[in-house]
């Protein structure tokens, strides 16, 4: 299939519109009149149709969507429907819908196995219409890519003005010890300078939710920390590794004074590993714990 993004309008130097009309899209309207370059079979601009193509998809039209969508691939247009609506996909619809793997299947049957502009390929394009007019259309992504180069420009002039920016990203300086820390591990430079390994990445890096793992998965990763001969894993370190992050708190730790609180204790017996006399007495538990 063609690429539907070499032939999209472009202006000339003196401004006047350039158009490129593919073979399949020449020929009669439904008058008997030869048709004008980008005027689809019903006599109306493909520009046009194609912009009513998305605005109905948005605002969940389905039958205005359906028309638009079958004037399109019934009028050799069908390169530009299709682009269309995959640019709806990434512009118009809400993060994981089932409707973007639809689209791209009836975008393959329409282009590949049948010719788009007949009766089998027409009915593609509007299934693929239909499909993406019932899904939950949001502006999501296209407001975060504003708000976040708007937010980039204003930090990039704060910074010119050695001043603090009035508005930041949802990240801030991203350093270790703050309130992403948690990405710091040996994965980054700045973890393995810590010498922050397997241990703090069980415990903090690979720590999933607000769901949290099921009892399966909870039950493997406990008995790999357990098999683990390079490191001993402490009951907290288990218990941290599967509990599920604070929705409200993603990022932060829900026993965040535990650690100062046993490196205190710690210091105390004079024993900074947290060691008794009993080299068994701190072990995590044996694997029949688990087991079952």
């Amino acid at each position: 299939m063609a690429d539907g993004d070499d032939r999209q309008a472009t202006f000339g130097s003196d401004g006047s519109l350039e158009t490129d009309t593919t073979p399949d899209a020449t020929g009669e309207n439904d008058f008997g009149e030869e048709k004008a370059a980008n005027e689809t079979d019903g006599g109306y601009s493909r520009y046009v149709v194609s912009s009513l193509l998305q605005k109905a998809v948005r605002r969940s039209d389905e039958e205005v969507a359906a028309w638009a969508a079958w004037e399109l691939a019934r009028s050799g247009y069908a390169w530009n429907l299709w682009d269309r609506l995959n640019l709806y996909v990434v512009e118009d619809l809400r993060a994981g819908s089932d409707a973007a793997l639809t689209i791209e299947r009836y975008e393959a049957l329409a282009t590949e196995r049948w010719e788009p502009a007949e009766w089998k390929g027409r009915l593609c394009a509007i299934h693929a219409a239909l499909a993406a007019a019932r899904a939950r259309s949001t502006r999501e992504a296209s407001n975060a890519d504003a708000y976040f180069s708007a937010v980039a420009e204003v930090r990039a002039e704060a910074r010119e003005r050695g001043e603090q920016p009035a508005h930041d990203f949802p990240v801030g300086d991203l350093e270790p010890e703050g309130e992403f820390d948690a990405v710091f591990d040996g994965h980054t430079g700045e973890g393995a300078r810590l010498d922050r390994g397997t241990q703090f990445f069980k415990t903090h890096g690979a720590r999933v939710g607000p769901e949290g793992e099921d009892d399966q998965s909870a039950r493997w990763q406990r008995l790999a920390m357990l098999l683990d001969d390079g490191t001993d894993y402490s009951p907290e370190d288990l218990d941290r590794a599967v509990e599920p992050v604070d929705s409200e708190n993603p990022w932060g730790d829900s026993d965040e004074g535990d650690e100062s609180d046993l490196d205190d204790q710690s210091d105390a017996d004079g024993d900074p590993g947290g060691d008794t006399d009993d080299p068994e007495s701190d072990r995590p538990g044996s694997l029949s714990d688990f087991s079952g």
